[in-house]
């Protein structure tokens, strides 16, 4: 598949939703007849989308979030983002 632009503004398609299952204790991800669970790191990144924001200012942010280097948080989140387009989770 493409890369995704720093400059696409990336979505939960519809029918994905984020939630919080108590039964697994954890943040998980789910589409019809799929469910993703969500490591603290792809948590962070899935609260971000807003529909309005691009990939390169949510980078920006969790960079500054977790005082680290925006180049490492930029190849994280593309890495993640790209995944979860090619299952059909996000559009970007």
């Amino acid at each position: 598949m493409t890369a995704l632009a720093l400059e696409a503004v990336p979505r939960l398609k519809p029918g994905v939703r984020r939630r919080y299952d108590a039964a697994r204790g954890q943040n998980i991800l789910l589409a019809p007849e799929r469910v993703l669970v969500l490591d603290d790191i792809a948590n962070a990144v899935l609260e971000k989308l807003d529909g309005a924001t691009t990939i390169e200012t949510l980078c920006a942010a969790l960079a500054e979030q977790y005082e680290t280097d925006v180049e490492i948080v930029r190849a994280d989140v593309l890495e993640l983002l790209t995944d979860l387009r090619d299952k059909g989770m996000i559009t970007a």
